[in-house]
C-alpha cells in the first residue's frame, strides 16, 4: 500500500498543473466538488499526492462552459468516453517498390491521416502526390475511415502515384527539404515553424526503453565514471554557459546535396507549359555534378539546360522518376548512402523531439550555425507568403470568420465538445502564428499602412485580415488615463478580459481574437476584423457602450441579456450611468466596452480593458480614504496611468473571503437568538443591535489586522497549505475556512452551481473541526442559507430572515437575501456619471474596491509570504515568481511592496531565495522598461551594436562601455548623413550610443523608486550583485527571455574591467515576446482532477484510469505538446512508479522531460524538476550513469536559473548525495550530502525533520567511510530532533537510537582492532570488521523517501478497512456531520514515516 506525504513541496510550476501555461488562469474559477474532502492529506492513510496536487487541487476544477450544466456527474462522461474509443484495426498498405506492411488505424481517422503516416514512414517518406485506392476506387481524403463502405480488419489498400500539379510539386519539393533538414535544429534556433530544442537524448544515449534491458545491475558498478564536471560541484564559483546546449553529434548534418533551388528560368514558357513542364529546379550534387531537373506532370528527370542556356529536353538517360529522391539515387551514390543513414536516424528520435509545439516557445542562446542555402526559406521570404495558403482554397483565412465559428459549433455531448475544443484550440495557434509574423513585419517596415499619411505611430496596418496597431496614445485618447503608459497597458489589459470573456464562454457573445505582441521596442496589437466594421464609422456602429470614455452612452436589450449571464462568473454588477442628456442608461460591464453587431449578425463585444474593477492602491482619488491596511503600506500611490485593475484571482479570493465572513456573522446571531430563547432575557431588537456592532463594526478589521501579525511568525511547519485568512481571533472566535462550507457555498450563491466559481485553496482538515466546535451556529447558519435560496425566503421565519439581512449588508452583498458581491467596473472611471438615486449603492461599491485592495496587502500579500515559508510555493526565477503572484492575485506592481514586506518578517533568513529572485525580476522589469524606450530610437542596421552596447552597460564590470557605431560598410560619411535623416523616427539615431553604465544604473534605480516604489542603493551590476546575491549569468538569461534576444553561446567574461564582455556579433537575433488567450480542454481538465482526488483518496487503480483517460482527451484536443499534457504525464509516471510498474514510469516521464523542455524550455524550471522524477526512475531500474547525468544536468540548470542557494537545491544534492553513496563514491557523496544539509538547516531551521533526515543521510556515509566517530556525531544530532520533535516511543526516534548503538559498537570494535595492532605489531589477530557497502534497496529506500514517496506495508486486511474509513469519512462530510476530530481513526498514520 502506498502513501505519500507532500514532505517536499514541489515547486511552483507543479503546484496547479493548469496554470503553468499562462500566468493569468483562465478558466480559474474552480468548483469545489467532490476533491474537496480528499485533502486531509496528512490524515488520511493511503494518498499519492500528485506532486503537489494538494496544495490547488481544488483551485483546478475547471468551470465547464458557462451554459452546458457542469456535467452530468462523472458516469454520463465515462459513459461517452466510450463513444470515443472506437477499437481500431489493421490495414495492409501497398506501396510501389515496398513489401506490403500492416498499419493500425482507428475508425474516426480521416484518409488524410493515413497519408501523413505514409509521408513519416522510413521507406515510403519520400512520397507526397499519391491516392490510396480500395479495390480500385480512389478514398476521398477528408473520409473518415468508418465512413467507406467495404473497409475493414485486413483490407488491402494501395498506394498510386499521381500525376503532379504546380501545387503537388511545390509541396513534393517542400517535403524533401524538410526530410533532408529533418535532423538540422537550426529552424529551432530561428524559432521557425514551431520547432523548439531538446537535449535530453544527449544524456540518455538515445531511448530509455532500451537500455534498461541491456544492462545488468551488477557489472554496471565498475564501469561508471562518477565524477562531476567542475563547474556543477558545491560551492563552485564559475558559471559557463556553453554546457546549456550541449553539442549533439547527429547534428552535424550528414550532407545528401550541395544546393537544391529553383532554376532561373522558372516559370516555364507557354510551349514548355503544354508540354507538361511544371517548374525547374537547380541542383549540385556531392559529387560537384551540376544538374537542371524538370518537375513535369509525371515525375522529375534531367534536362539538358545549363545556367546560360535553355534547352528543356530530356537528357540522355533522363532518369524519370515519380519522386526527386528516386531521381537523386541514380545520380549521386553520396546522395542514396546519405539520405538513406538519414532517415534511419530521423525514425530512431522520439517522436517528441520532432512534433511541431502548438506555440512557438524561442531560446536566448544559439551556436553560430552557418547559413546554408535553402530554396524554401528563399521562396517564402520573396513571395509574400501570408498564412499557409498553399493548403487552403481561397488564399488568405479569414481569422475572424473561423475563430467565431469554432465557438458556435454544438457542444452537447462529449464527443462534440471534444470537436469543438481542438477546433478552437487549432484556430487559436493558427491565429497567434499568423499575428506574431505579420506584427515583426509591421515593425520590420515590410507591411503598408492604411493610414500612410500619418506619422509613425499613429499608423494602422491590415495584413492577413488581421489589423495591428501600435501601443501609443493615438489622438490623445488616452490623455486623461496616461498617455503613452496607459496606451502601453490598455492592449494587456483587454486581452485579460478577451481571456475572463472567453472562458465564461456564452453562446452568442463573441470576442475578438487579440495577441498582444511585443518587438524590437515596439508593442503591436492584433486582431481579428469584425465584418463591415471599416466600411463604417465607429460611432454609428457602436450600439452599446460609450467611444468616449463615458461622455455619450448607448445601451441594448440584447446586449443586457448576453452581458448578464458573464454578470455572475466575472462578478460585474448591472447599474446605470447618465449619457450626455443627463437620462440614466444601464450597462452591464464598464462604459469602455463597445458593443457592435457585425454585418454577420453576430453580436461582438471589443475593448474591454476594464473588466475587472480598478486598483485603489495605485488609483489616488481626491477626497477618498483607503482603509489604514493600505495607508499603513504607503498606499495610494501614484501610477504611470490610470488602468491600474485588480486580478481576476484576486477578486475570486475576496469573495470567498467575504462568504466565510458572512457565515460566520450569520451563526454568531443564530447562536445569540437561541442563547436568548434559552434564557428568555430580551427581546430580539437588542440583540440585532449587539451582534451588529460586535459584528459589523470590527470584525473585518481585526481579522486582517491579526492576520498580519499571525502570518509573519507562522514559520512553524502548519498543516493548513493556503488558507487565504490565518487562525485570527477576531470578535467572534477562533475560525478558519472549512471543507463543508466551501461545499455549500455554490447553493448559497443561487444559480452560481452551473459556473461554480471559486478559487480557493485547500484548508487542513482539522481547523474545520475546531470552527465546528467553537461555533455551533454554523451548521444552522448554512442549513439557513441554503433554504433561503431555495425558497426565495418565503418560508422563513422573519428571525432568520433578519439574521440573513445582517449579514448581508455587512458584507456588502449586492442582494438581502443571500450572499452576492459584485463589483461596479466604472467607479472612480474619470468622466463616468451616475444618476443620484444610485448614491448609496455607489458608496457601497466604492467601500468594497477600498475592502478589496486592503485585502490584497492585509491578507494576499502575507499569505504568499507564508507560502514560501512553509515551501508550499518555490519560485525559481522570474517566471515562476510571476506566477505565484498572479496565482494569488498580486500584480507584479506590487514587487516592491511584497520586498519590502519580506524584508520586514522574523524570517527573514528563510526567504532569502524568494528575496533574491524578486530583487532581480525587480531589477531586470525596470532594465526592460528602459530597454524599450531605448530600442525605438535605434535604426534596423545599427540594431546588434544597440544591444550589445545595451548588455554590456547592464552587465559588464568594464566601467566605460563604449558603443562601436557601426561603420558605415557602404557609403561615404558625407552621404550618410544627409540619408540619415530619412529614417522613420528620423533625428539623431545614434543617441543610444552616448548610454554609459553608470547612467543606466541611476535609470534603474530611478525607474524602481518610481514604479515600484522600492530603493536599490547601488550604482553598478557590481555593488547589485554583491549586495544582493545576485549571479550576472542569471540577470543575463532574465533580460534576454523578457525582450526576446537571442545571444550567442559561448563564455561571456562580465567581469572583466578592461574590455566589455559582448560585441555586437554577440547579439544573433530578436525575438517577438507573445501574449495570447490559451483555450482549455475543459473534459479532459475535469477527468485530469477527478482522477488527482482519486489518487489522494489512496484509489490508485481508479486514479489512474481516469488520469489516462484525461491524457487522451487532451490529446484529442491539443495534439500530443502541451503544458498540461506534460503535468499528466508527469502523474502517470509518478503513479506508474508508485505501483512498481517501473519501466512504464520510466517512458511516461521521459514524454514528460521531452515536453518541457519543447513546451516551456530547456532551462524552465519545472524542467530542472522533471530531469530530478527521471533520474530517480532511472536509478529505480538500474540505470545509475544516466541518473547521475540527468541530476548533474539539473543541477547545472538550477546554478544557471537560480544559483546554489536555493531550498530545491538540497533535495537535489540530497538525491546526487545518495546515488554517488550507491556506486561508492563517498567523498564526492559527501560534498553534495553535506551542501544539502547546510541548505536544509538555512531553510528549514535546524530544528526540522529534513535537517534530521539530512544527518541521518550523511551518518551513513560516514559509515561506510568507516569514520563512525563523524558518523555517531551526525547520528546523534538527528536522533536529538527526532526526540525533541516526535517524543521518545516515535519509532523514527527508535530506529535512530538502535543505528546509534550499531555504531557505537562498530567505532568500539574499530578501536579494539587498532589497539591490538599497536600493541602486537604486524602479528596481532586482527578480527574481520563488518564494512557494509551500501546496497541498492536501501539507497533507493531513502532516495523515495527524500522525494516524498512513501510505500507503507498493509496487509490486504487493513486495505479493507482503510477504503471503508475513507468512504465512510466522505459520506459523513457530505452530510456536513463529521463531529468526531480526524484523530480517533482506527488506523494512525502519524507513526509512519512523518516528515515534515
Amino acid at each position: 500500500m502506498v502513501s505519500k506525504t507532500d514532505d517536499i513541496p514541489a515547486s511552483v510550476p507543479d503546484c496547479n498543473p493548469v496554470d503553468i501555461a499562462d500566468g493569468a488562469q483562465d478558466g480559474k474559477e474552480a468548483s469545489r466538488t467532490r476533491v474537496k474532502e480528499s485533502c486531509g492529506c496528512e490524515h488520511s492513510a493511503a494518498m499519492v499526492n500528485g506532486d503537489g496536487a494538494h496544495e490547488h487541487s481544488e483551485e483546478t476544477e475547471t468551470k465547464q462552459d458557462g451554459n452546458t450544466e457542469a456535467d452530468g456527474g462523472e458516469d454520463s462522461n465515462e459513459q461517452e468516453v466510450i463513444v470515443i474509443q472506437d477499437t481500431g484495426f489493421t490495414v495492409k498498405i501497398q506501396a510501389p517498390g515496398t513489401e506490403p506492411f500492416d498499419l493500425q488505424v482507428s475508425p474516426q481517422e480521416m484518409v488524410q491521416e493515413i497519408h501523413q503516416v505514409l509521408m513519416d514512414r522510413e521507406d515510403t517518406c519520400h512520397r507526397t502526390c499519391f491516392s490510396l485506392q480500395l479495390d480500385g476506387n480512389v478514398l476521398d481524403n477528408f473520409a473518415e475511415l468508418k465512413s467507406i463502405e467495404g473497409l475493414q480488419e485486413g483490407s488491402q489498400l494501395k498506394v498510386v502515384e499521381e500525376p503532379y500539379t504546380v501545387r503537388e510539386a511545390r509541396i513534393h519539393v517542400r517535403h524533401i527539404r524538410d526530410l533532408l533538414k529533418s535532423l538540422d535544429p537550426s529552424d529551432a534556433y530561428n524559432g521557425v515553424d514551431c520547432n523548439s530544442l531538446s537535449f535530453l537524448s544527449i544524456f540518455t544515449d538515445g531511448d530509455l526503453g532500451d537500455c534498461g534491458k541491456r544492462k545488468k545491475k551488477g557489472n554496471e558498478l565498475e564501469q561508471i565514471d562518477c565524477t562531476p564536471p567542475e563547474h556543477i560541484l558545491p560551492g563552485s564559483k564559475e558559471r559557463p554557459l556553453l554546457p546549456l546546449q550541449p553539442q549533439n553529434k547527429d547534428w552535424k548534418p550528414m550532407q545528401c546535396l550541395k544546393v537544391l533551388t529553383m532554376s532561373g528560368w522558372n516559370p516555364p514558357p507557354g510551349n514548355r507549359k503544354m508540354h507538361g513542364d511544371l517548374m525547374y529546379l537547380y541542383l549540385v550534387t556531392v559529387e560537384e555534378r551540376h544538374v537542371s531537373v524538370t518537375a513535369s506532370t509525371r515525375g522529375f528527370y534531367l534536362n539538358q539546360s545549363t545556367t546560360y542556356t535553355f534547352n528543356p529536353k530530356p537528357a540522355n538517360p533522363s532518369f524519370l522518376s515519380h519522386s526527386l529522391v528516386e531521381l537523386l539515387s541514380q545520380i549521386s551514390p553520396a546522395f542514396k548512402k546519405n539520405f538513406t543513414a538519414l532517415q534511419k536516424k530521423r525514425v530512431q528520435r522520439h517522436p517528441f523531439e520532432r512534433i511541431a509545439t502548438p506555440f512557438q516557445v524561442y531560446s536566448w542562446t544559439a551556436p553560430q550555425v552557418d547559413h546554408a542555402m535553402d530554396c524554401v526559406r528563399a521562396e517564402d521570404a520573396y513571395t509574400s507568403r501570408l498564412g499557409y495558403e498553399e493548403h487552403i482554397p481561397g488564399q488568405t483565412r479569414d481569422w475572424n470568420e473561423e475563430l467565431q465559428t469554432t465557438r458556435e459549433l454544438p457542444r452537447k455531448n462529449l464527443p462534440e465538445r471534444l470537436l469543438r475544443e481542438r477546433a478552437i484550440f487549432k484556430v487559436h495557434s493558427d491565429f497567434a502564428a499568423a499575428a506574431t509574423r505579420g506584427a515583426m513585419a509591421v515593425i520590420d517596415g515590410n507591411v503598408m499602412a492604411i493610414n500612410p499619411g500619418e506619422e509613425t505611430r499613429m499608423q494602422m496596418f491590415i495584413w492577413n485580415n488581421i489589423f495591428f496597431s501600435l501601443g501609443f496614445d493615438v489622438r490623445d485618447h488616452y490623455r486623461e488615463l496616461g498617455g503613452d503608459a496607459a496606451a502601453h497597458a490598455a492592449p494587456t489589459n483587454d486581452l485579460n478580459g478577451v481571456r475572463a470573456y472567453g472562458a465564461v464562454d456564452v453562446e452568442g457573445l463573441y470576442t475578438l481574437g487579440t495577441v498582444v505582441v511585443d518587438y524590437r521596442g515596439y508593442r503591436v496589437t492584433a486582431q481579428s476584423i469584425i465584418p463591415g466594421i471599416l466600411e463604417r464609422e465607429q460611432e454609428q456602429s457602436v450600439i452599446y457602450g460609450s467611444i468616449d470614455f463615458g461622455k455619450t452612452v448607448v445601451s441594448h436589450s440584447k446586449y443586457m441579456e448576453l452581458l448578464d449571464k458573464t454578470s455572475r462568473p466575472l462578478k460585474v454588477q448591472r447599474h446605470n450611468v447618465l449619457n450626455e442628456k443627463n437620462e440614466a442608461v444601464e450597462l452591464c460591464s464598464s462604459v469602455e466596452c463597445k458593443g457592435i453587431i457585425g454585418n454577420d449578425g453576430r453580436h461582438y463585444i471589443l475593448d474591454l480593458l476594464r473588466t475587472f474593477p480598478p486598483d485603489l492602491n495605485f488609483l489616488p482619488v481626491e477626497g477618498e480614504e483607503l482603509p489604514p491596511e493600505s495607508q499603513r503600506q504607503g498606499f495610494p500611490r501614484l501610477h504611470r496611468h490610470r488602468l491600474a485593475c485588480l486580478r481576476q484571482e484576486l477578486i475570486e479570493a475576496f469573495v470567498e473571503h467575504r462568504y466565510l465572513l458572512f457565515m460566520k456573522m450569520a451563526a454568531l446571531q443564530l447562536m445569540q437568538q437561541k442563547a436568548n430563547k434559552d434564557s428568555n432575557k430580551a427581546d430580539t431588537p437588542a440583540i440585532m443591535e449587539t451582534s451588529e456592532t460586535s459584528t459589523e463594526g470590527n470584525a473585518e478589521k481585526t481579522q486582517t489586522q491579526t492576520t498580519a501579525t499571525d502570518s509573519s511568525n507562522a514559520t512553524e511547519a502548519s498543516t493548513e497549505s493556503t488558507s487565504h485568512t490565518d487562525n485570527s481571533t477576531n470578535a467572534a472566535s477562533q475560525a478558519t475556512t472549512d471543507s463543508e462550507e466551501n461545499s455549500s457555498k455554490p447553493a448559497t450563491n443561487g444559480p452560481l452551481d452551473a459556473t461554480a466559481t471559486q478559487n480557493g485553496e485547500c484548508k487542513g482538515p482539522l481547523e474545520g473541526k475546531e470552527l465546528e466546535e467553537s461555533i455551533p451556529g454554523l451548521a444552522q447558519a448554512k442549513e439557513l442559507a441554503e433554504t433561503l435560496v431555495a425558497e426565495d425566503g418565503s418560508g422563513i421565519d422573519p428571525k432568520s430572515r433578519e439574521v440573513v439581512l445582517n449579514a448581508c449588508k455587512a458584507v456588502g452583498s449586492i442582494s438581502n437575501t443571500s450572499f452576492d458581491i459584485r463589483f461596479n467596473p466604472d467607479i472612480f472611471s474619470p468622466g463616468v456619471r451616475f444618476p443620484d438615486d444610485s448614491a448609496d449603492d455607489i458608496l457601497k461599491q466604492k467601500q468594497l474596491l477600498k475592502d478589496a485592495a486592503a485585502f490584497l496587502v492585509s491578507c494576499q500579500i502575507p499569505s504568499l509570504v507564508k507560502d514560501c515559508l512553509d515551501h508550499s510555493a518555490l519560485p525559481m526565477d522570474g517566471a515562476t515568481l510571476t506566477e505565484a503572484l498572479h496565482q494569488r492575485g498580486i500584480n507584479v506592481r506590487y514587487l516592491g511592496t511584497v520586498l519590502e514586506f519580506v524584508d520586514k518578517t522574523p524570517a527573514k533568513a528563510q526567504l532569502e531565495h524568494f528575496y533574491r529572485i524578486g530583487i532581480s525580476e525587480l531589477i531586470t522589469r525596470c532594465a526592460k522598461h528602459i530597454f524599450k524606450t531605448y530600442l525605438q530610437g535605434v535604426e534596423l542596421s545599427a540594431l546588434s551594436a544597440a544591444v550589445s552596447h545595451f548588455l554590456n552597460c547592464f552587465l559588464s564590470s568594464f566601467p566605460d562601455a563604449v558603443a562601436h557605431l557601426p561603420l558605415d560598410e557602404l557609403v561615404s560619411r558625407r552621404k550618410s548623413r544627409k540619408r540619415r535623416n530619412r529614417v522613420p523616427g528620423g533625428g539623431d539615431n545614434t543617441a543610444w550610443a552616448s548610454l554609459t553604465p553608470s547612467d543606466l544604473w541611476k535609470n534603474i534605480a530611478s525607474e524602481a523608486q518610481s514604479y515600484y516604489h522600492f530603493t536599490i542603493q547601488c550604482e553598478s551590476v557590481d555593488q547589485v550583485v554583491e549586495k544582493y546575491g545576485l549571479q550576472k549569468i542569471t540577470l543575463l538569461r532574465e533580460i534576454s527571455v523578457k525582450t526576446g534576444i537571442q545571444i550567442l553561446i559561448k563564455e561571456y567574461n562580465f567581469d572583466s574591467r578592461h574590455k566589455p564582455a559582448l560585441t555586437e556579433e554577440d547579439i544573433l537575433n530578436i525575438f517577438p515576446v507573445v501574449k495570447h488567450v490559451n483555450p482549455k480542454a475543459s473534459d479532459a481538465f475535469h477527468f485530469f482532477q477527478s482522477g488527482q482526488a482519486k489518487v489522494q483518496q489512496g484509489f490508485l487503480k481508479e486514479g489512474c484510469e481516469l488520469i489516462n483517460e484525461a491524457l487522451n482527451l487532451f490529446n484529442n484536443v491539443y495534439g500530443a505538446m502541451h503544458v498540461e499534457i506534460c503535468a499528466c504525464l508527469r502523474l502517470l509516471a509518478r503513479l506508474n512508479y508508485i505501483m512498481g510498474d517501473h519501466a512504464e514510469a520510466l517512458s511516461n516521464q521521459q514524454k514528460a522531460v521531452l515536453m518541457s523542455e519543447r513546451v516551456l524550455g530547456i532551462e524552465h524550471p519545472n524542467t530542472i524538476q522533471e530531469y530530478m522524477h527521471l533520474a530517480l526512475y532511472c536509478f529505480a531500474n538500474g540505470q545509475l550513469s544516466t541518473a547521475l547525468k540527468l541530476l548533474y544536468r539539473a543541477r547545472y540548470l538550477m546554478f544557471l536559473v537560480s544559483g546554489e542557494d536555493h531550498p530545491e537545491m538540497a533535495l537535489l544534492d540530497s538525491n546526487i548525495g545518495l546515488v554517488l553513496h550507491g556506486v561508492m563514491e563517498y567523498d564526492l557523496s559527501l560534498r553534495f550530502l553535506e551542501n544539502a544539509l547546510t541548505i536544509n538547516t538555512k531553510y528549514h531551521g535546524p530544528r526540522s525533520l529534513k535537517v534530521a533526515l539530512s544527518h541521518h543521510l550523511v551518518a551513513r556515509v560516514y559509515e561506510s567511510k568507516a569514520e563512525f566517530r563523524s558518523a555517531l556525531q551526525h547520528e546523534k544530532e538527528g536522533y536529538t530532533i527526532y526526540k525533541n520533535q516526535m517524543g521518545e516511543a516515535h519509532e523514527k526516534t527508535k530506529e535512530s537510537s538502535e543505528y546509534l548503538k550499531y555504531l557505537t559498537q562498530q567505532a568500539v570494535a574499530l578501536q579494539r582492532t587498532m589497539n591490538e595492532i599497536y600493541k602486537n605489531g604486524s602479528n596481532a589477530s586482527i578480527m574481520p570488521l563488518k564494512f557494509t557497502a551500501p546496497n541498492m534497496a536501501s539507497v533507493l529506500e531513502q532516495l523515495n523517501i527524500i522525494n516524498g514517496i512513501i510505500f507503507i506495508p498493509l496487509s490486504q486486511k487493513d486495505l479493507e478497512n482503510l477504503k471503508a474509513e475513507v468512504q465512510r469519512r466522505q459520506q459523513l462530510q457530505e452530510l456536513g456531520k463529521s463531529e468526531e476530530p480526524l484523530e480517533d481513526t482506527p488506523l494512525e498514520l502519524e507513526d509512519k514515516i512523518p516528515i515534515d
